[in-house]
């Protein structure tokens, strides 16, 4: 038996120290969360600049498949570190993966069976792909859809009300989104539709899967998730139960992004596309009421939300 052992003898010099050095470990592990918040911050602004710097110089580059899919993974990047500040990294994450899981499987369906969208198929000019589906098509959905739940969580408490919001916020890209791809040979629609060539059958598509995406994001972030991401300074406070009906409000960087995007889009349509004016119109009036008035309605529940947390 050791010699201390045998003695049994109390705390020594080393025991002392360690001791001492428990409130320090205690402050390093309280600064933990906030320094994972703040990269989550920085990682969710900086993708969103880089993002938009991105869109301007791809009007101008060749090679436009590569800027897309370089667009579409910045602005996922964005959506899913800004929805992780609000409700935590395994939450966005897996909202992400389910999102893109549904986006592929949607896409799948309507290049074999014309199901939702209507008849179309991929041309081959974006790479990687999953069959017949180039998979930065899913990682669009997965991207462009957080942000408009969003917009939908922000102007609407009933969970109806959230998930017809949301795909109506989501859908109004496409506005913008399908005749770009279109002219640029992205994929092809069987039949002309009369919106830019576009069927209606595909908005009607994306409104259908827009809901269901929205519907699975509400079931991750809605009322029935009570335990949000805390932010850091909240410290070990308590959170509050949600009342029936509410839902932790979505991070501004979500609504930001969700307006960058309207924005790039209409300036780009009306400046630099060959008649896209029409486009620029539609799309800036189907993205930008949305945006308006969820900023509208944010601005309006700053008063309430600080009130709440004192």
């Amino acid at each position: 038996m050791p010699p201390a052992a045998a003695g049994n003898p109390g705390p020594g010099p080393g025991a002392r120290t360690a001791i001492q050095l428990r409130p320090g470990a205690a402050g390093q592990t309280r600064d933990a969360p906030r320094a994972t918040h703040r990269a989550a911050a920085m990682a969710g602004w900086a993708a969103l600049a880089a993002m938009a710097l991105t869109q301007v110089v791809s009007s101008r580059a060749g090679h436009l498949e590569i800027f897309v899919t370089l667009i579409v993974a910045l602005l996922a990047v964005a959506s899913v570190s800004f929805t992780a500040l609000r409700w935590g990294w395994p939450r966005a994450v897996g909202a992400a993966a389910v999102a893109f899981a549904l986006g592929l499987a949607a896409e799948w369906a309507g290049t074999r069976t014309g199901f939702p969208f209507g008849a179309y198929r991929y041309t081959g000019l974006l790479r990687p792909a999953a069959g017949t589906v180039p998979l930065v098509v899913p990682l669009a959905w997965a991207g462009m859809g957080l942000p408009g739940y969003a917009v939908g969580a922000t102007l609407a408490r009933s969970r109806a009300g959230r998930i017809a919001a949301g795909a109506v916020a989501l859908t109004a890209w496409d506005l913008f989104l399908d005749p770009q791809m279109t002219g640029n040979g992205f994929w092809r629609w069987a039949h002309d539709g009369p919106y830019q060539g576009v069927p209606l059958s595909n908005f009607a598509g994306w409104l259908l899967v827009s809901a269901v995406l929205m519907a699975v994001f509400d079931g991750l972030f809605g009322p029935a998730c009570r335990s949000p991401a805390p932010h850091p300074a909240a410290g070990h406070q308590r959170a509050r139960p949600h009342e029936q009906g509410q839902i932790t409000k979505p991070h501004p960087g979500l609504l930001a992004t969700y307006t960058v995007m309207a924005v790039m889009e209409a300036v780009g349509f009306a400046v630099i596309f060959r008649h896209g004016r029409g486009v620029a119109l539609a799309g800036a009036l189907g993205m930008g009421v949305p945006a308006a008035l969820a900023w509208t309605r944010r601005s309006r529940n700053q008063p309430e939300e600080r009130s709440a947390h004192e």
